[in-house]
């Protein structure tokens, strides 16, 4: 059955259950004319009747009369007789002998008087159907005047049942009939209680200044159980009419918030069926419990106004955009459900009240969508985002989130307690480059699954801002390393799959890590020690110190800190560290590098050198001799800022050319230029490079030469010539003499970043920690890391946020649409997207 005929078919019912309460003329036949005798004979224990005593009809009871008859049709259907006792002229007893008893109905509940109504007070059927019912329902209906009585009613109701609170301004009225209507109903659900004091509505918190109009609240007392807090009221917006009263209860009694499983054009509600909206809040499951309380504060500010439900995006397949986080469904047959982007609770709420919103939201968001795609197509000529890109073509695919643990505010501390490594990346769920990099974290869980003592977890922090800002998280996408009971350790490299791959299996052991005897020692220098690296190809540092070489030895140390998580270091300090040196052929202090597992060692000689010179000669020894030239790799060796000699190549370079190139690199312990080769097929972006040094691509394998810090000038390696190290070293030889002419000299323009986000150079400067900053970081002098007193704290200096700051970023708690999706204001803030890379 469709929600359209469900509705008819309930209204329908509701209609023919109360059609007889309409009055209506001629049910003469309904009023009963009896004797006394006969009357009093007639009466039938918790029977109620209503009888009116007269002797002869005067002109003057004649209207009185008439809706008498008028109300017997409507007291009959609450099991009320209407009788009118013509008393006989001899008759002198209690209710006929008397004038001003034959001036009065009575109310008699079998042979029991309950109340003497005045003739005048009962002027037309509402008035005789309020005053009958308010007398019979006596402990159904309390009737207070003072908030004291009001609170004492509540106060008794707490934790028990609901109450329902009207306010009419008179009795006898259509308003108070329906209040007593509806008590006949529901007065053994919930407690009805009915006032006529205005100033009572005042004191009670009512905000309406208009006292001239009936008023109806649904107090929730089941659930109070503070006696000091008044109950939640919900007012009836609507007239009070019977029908209305009936339709506010119901909705009243329904689930506060609705729990679906299906597609929402599927769902069927009590409010759909009386003709309100219902607002889904989507959500998934690492949100639910803080979408779940969204929901409810959505609910209750819109109770009575809409439904409210809450759909999970991992029960349901639904095509919708990824960014939607609401959707409302009207009552109007054929109306499609709408999904929206919201910033908070509030556009909920006003999307509810005023129906043109909706219409001028999706407006909005098209005209926002035509000015972003408008902006990114006038940028084309600078501006070719890749990243941006890449996530567009591929939005639709599932990320393989499973080894990953989404934490919220409520699990963060907890999870960082329960391993002993805890990698966290906070992101932004609206970002492009947060969205990329959480791809290659997605490729590191399952690289590093199996890993022992090692958690890999995510942050939304559009979703959770409070954490982000405890943990002092200022850019997107942010990643850290808790070790408990010590500080946290961010991450400032690249952001590619291997490279942070590289920086968690590291991280898993001290840097330097102590070693105690020469098998370690050597050991370590072949991959086998520590256990938790020993299947992680990596380039292995060993420092070596006597005991005169304190200075150098806690220079040594700092660098270690430094540099954890980019490089193994081991320091060995024993008695008889002057035998190990000697095997190497040096003398402490020394350092030894150990490449492939061992099979490449080379050893260096160290002097006085302060902990900064060390980090920066650490960072230069650990580069390749003769490296493979990437995009990831490249920034590093631009910072060297010296000329390149770069062989170019189709694929591998052959054997013969490697072998000499090697010659060349290894031939010159400080070589005034970087000796590498770029593979075209691994990294086509080289072909770009080869077209703005000559115009077009030339023949390969190709030999260049070009300075990019000073003059930009590029030589080409004559083709006729063989790749041996003494053909370079005599071409070279003519570089520097100034007899060879450049094939192309490229401007300094050229080789600017085209924005300020794609400056990586500067970046990595930026990124690069300073010493001085690390003094005080000893592991002697650094408090262990208690999650709730101290959640912060990296091993970098950051500015904290302002109080005004932190209040914008936290919002109001329960306010926000967390869930899966982003706010609108997002998208003011992707124009910065890149500034973190």
């Amino acid at each position: 059955m469709s929600a359209q005929k469900e509705r008819w078919v309930f209204s329908f019912s509701f209609l023919l259950c109360c059609a007889s309460s309409i009055p209506t003329r001629g049910s003469a036949r309904l009023l009963q004319e009896l004797s006394p005798q006969e009357y009093f004979s007639s009466l039938q224990a918790g029977r109620a009747s209503l009888a009116y005593f007269s002797h002869n009809v005067s002109p003057g009871a004649q209207p009185f009369l008439e809706q008498i008859e008028n109300s017997a049709e409507a007291l009959q259907d609450y099991g009320i007789s209407v009788v009118k006792v013509n008393c006989p002229k001899e008759d002198v007893s209690r209710y006929c002998g008397k004038e001003n008893a034959l001036r009065k109905a009575y109310l008699f509940r079998g042979n029991m008087l309950i109340r003497e109504f005045p003739t005048d007070a009962l002027f037309d059927v509402n008035s005789i159907v309020a005053n009958v019912l308010f007398a019979l329902l006596f402990n159904e209906v309390k009737y207070v005047e003072t908030l004291a009585d009001l609170q004492n009613i509540e106060n008794a109701l707490k934790g028990r049942s609901n109450m329902v609170f009207a306010y009419v301004p008179a009795t006898g009225t259509a308003e108070h009939r329906a209040v007593m209507e509806a008590a006949f109903v529901y007065g053994t659900v919930h407690q009805f209680v009915l006032t006529t004091e205005a100033t009572l509505l005042k004191d009670a918190g009512n905000d309406e200044s208009d006292v001239s109009s009936a008023r109806l609240f649904f107090c929730h007392c089941q659930q109070a159980t503070d006696l000091v807090q008044p109950c939640r009221r919900t007012a009836m917006g609507q007239t009070l009419t019977m029908l209305n009263i009936h339709r506010h209860l119901k909705l009243m009694g329904a689930p506060l918030v609705t729990e679906v499983a299906e597609d929402p054009e599927k769902v069927s509600t009590v409010h759909l069926q009386l003709g309100l909206p219902l607002v889904f809040i989507l959500s998934q499951k690492e949100t639910y419990e803080a979408d779940k309380r969204t929901a409810e504060f959505v609910a209750w500010q819109l109770l009575g106004k809409a439904g409210v439900a809450l759909l999970s995006r991992d029960l349901v397949d639904l095509n919708i955009l990824l960014r939607s986080n609401v959707a409302l469904k009207t009552p109007d047959e054929g109306v499609p459900v709408k999904y929206l982007v919201l910033e908070d609770t509030d556009e909920v709420i006003t999307l509810v009240e005023d129906k043109n919103k909706v219409e001028q939201i999706q407006e909005d968001e098209e005209e926002e969508e035509e000015d972003e795609d408008e902006k990114e197509n006038n940028n084309q000529d600078i501006q070719d985002d890749q990243v941006v890109e890449a996530v567009a073509r591929d939005k639709k695919r599932e990320l393989p989130l499973e080894q990953i643990l989404v934490l919220t505010e409520e699990t963060f501390h907890s999870a960082l307690l329960e391993t002993a490594r805890t990698v966290v990346l906070f992101y932004a769920s609206w970002e492009a480059v947060s969205l990329a990099v959480l791809r290659s974290y997605t490729e590191v869980a399952d690289n590093l699954k199996g890993t022992r003592g090692v958690l890999l977890s995510q942050v939304n922090c559009w979703d959770w801002p409070g954490v982000c800002t405890k943990e002092n998280v200022t850019q997107f996408p942010t990643i850290k390393i808790y070790k408990k009971g010590e500080r946290s350790v961010m991450y400032d490299g690249m952001w590619g799959t291997e490279e942070l791959t590289s920086f968690i299996m590291l991280s898993q052991v001290s840097c330097p890590l102590k070693l105690a005897t020469i098998d370690e020692a050597e050991g370590y220098l072949r991959g086998e020690f520590p256990s938790e690296l020993s299947s992680y190809h990596h380039t292995s540092l060993l420092g070596i110190f006597s005991t005169a070489s304190s200075e150098a030895r806690e220079a040594f140390e700092e660098a270690g800190r430094v540099l954890s998580g980019h490089v193994t270091m081991g320091m060995y300090f024993e008695d008889d560290a002057l035998a190990l040196s000697r095997k190497y052929a040096v003398s402490p202090p020394a350092l030894v590098l150990a490449r492939s597992g061992g099979r490449s060692v080379e050893s260096i000689a160290l002097s006085k050198q302060s902990a900064q010179d060390m980090v920066w000669m650490i960072r230069y020894e650990l580069l390749d001799i003769f490296p493979e030239i990437t995009v990831q790799n490249l920034p590093r060796y631009l910072q060297l800022g010296k000329p390149f000699l770069i062989l170019f190549s189709d694929g591998d370079i052959g054997q013969m050319e490697s072998k000499e190139m090697l010659k060349l690199a290894k031939g010159r312990p400080h070589q005034a230029f970087v000796a590498c080769w770029l593979n075209l097929k691994k990294t086509p972006v080289g072909r770009g490079v080869l077209k703005a040094y000559f115009a077009t691509v030339p023949s390969l394998p190709l030999l260049v030469w070009v300075n990019l810090h000073a003059g930009g000038q590029v030589f080409k390696f004559p083709s006729e010539q063989s790749v041996t190290e003494m053909n370079i070293l005599s071409w070279l030889e003519k570089l520097k003499a100034g007899l060879e002419i450049p094939s192309s000299t490229l401007s300094e323009e050229d080789w600017k970043p085209p924005l300020p986000a794609y400056d990586f150079l500067q970046m990595m400067e930026m990124a690069m920690p300073e010493l001085p900053l690390h003094t005080s970081h000893c592991r002697r002098d650094t408090p262990e890391w208690h999650p709730p007193e101290s959640p912060g704290g990296d091993t970098a200096v950051r500015e904290e946020p302002s109080q005004e700051t932190k209040a914008e970023t936290v919002g109001s708690p329960g306010r926000d649409l967390r869930g899966t999706a982003p706010r609108l204001a997002a998208r003011d803030k992707q124009g910065k997207r890149h500034s973190e890379l």
